[in-house]
């Protein structure tokens, strides 16, 4: 038959110009190559957005506080932990107290303590929360009846540098056991403390609890002090001083308030509180703590 030269589209970008076989079988080889190549294409963009996926996931930690106890500002128990106040500024965020008001908001599903000097870490530990997706604030506003153990199965990292000082009573370091918050006993409340120390029975009134984030003289209940914080205190070290016959209570520093049985004390370090949503382990001593910490596999 006669050569016909109507164009006829078999799709967009290709033209065929004849129908004879021959150039039917070589149009579709074209197409063949041509799917193949996109083929080839969607699986690399199924790759990409992999990677993108496994990105997402953000294995990073956020600082949310920072405590430091000699620096003329107490956080006892009533300050900034149940309201979500923004605390100082990012330029001092890990040389004074410092409360990151959007971190605090964050849900975490893993936190992490960490002692520090001048930002270089000293000791860590991680643990991983009871109940995920919960924000700190929101864990720090359940005070009524508060007294919860918010974390499970102990650390999952601890790390202490080789050269790290005063760990015999350190709060967090000295001590086992899950993180407790909002422990309270009649007029007392402890923000912060370990289920391996002294834990006061809810109808005590002994002054014998110690941790983050302390006043023996507050409503541990609404999260507000007495006395205009006469017996708030930041940080108090592991210790037997009951008040029936210890009337000295060793803190770290001198941010406390003016009750005659705190007594200041060496300062061992800052302690940083970070979260994280996916992140489980954290950089190890001598690393240089910052706003965010990113895991390196």
């Amino acid at each position: 038959s006669s050569g016909i030269n109507a164009e006829w589209p078999l799709r967009p970008g290709l033209l065929v110009g004849s129908v004879y076989s021959g150039s039917l079988r070589t149009d579709l080889n074209a197409l063949t190559s041509e799917v193949n190549t996109l083929q080839g294409q969607v699986a690399d963009l199924s790759g990409l957005v992999g990677h993108f996926q496994s990105y997402a996931r953000e294995e990073v930690w956020h600082l949310g506080m920072n405590l430091n106890p000699a620096d003329n500002h107490v956080m006892g128990y009533a300050t900034g932990w149940a309201t979500g106040d923004q605390i100082g500024s990012e330029a001092a965020a890990l040389s004074m107290d410092y409360l990151n008001k959007n971190v605090w908001k964050e849900p975490a599903n893993y936190i992490a303590i960490a002692r520090h000097n001048h930002g270089e870490l000293v000791a860590v530990k991680v643990f991983q929360f009871k109940y995920w997706g919960s924000s700190l604030l929101q864990r720090f506003q359940d005070m009524d009846p508060g007294r919860m153990v918010v974390t499970e199965g102990g650390p999952i990292q601890e790390s202490v540098a080789a050269d790290a000082k005063n760990l015999v009573d350190d709060p967090i370091f000295s001590v086992g056991g899950d993180l407790a918050f909002n422990w309270g006993y009649t007029d007392n409340g402890h923000r912060v403390v370990l289920t391996g120390g002294y834990l006061s029975a809810v109808d005590a009134n002994d002054d014998n609890t110690h941790g983050l984030g302390n006043d023996f003289w507050c409503n541990y209940l609404r999260g507000t002090t007495n006395g205009g914080g006469v017996w708030a205190h930041e940080i108090s070290n592991i210790q037997d001083c009951p008040l029936a016959t210890c009337r000295d209570v060793q803190v770290q520093g001198t941010d406390h308030g003016s009750g005659g049985h705190l007594k200041s004390g060496p300062v061992y370090g800052n302690y940083a509180i970070y979260v994280s949503k996916d992140a489980a382990t954290f950089p190890l001593p001598g690393a240089q703590l910052g706003l965010t910490m990113e895991v390196v596999p």
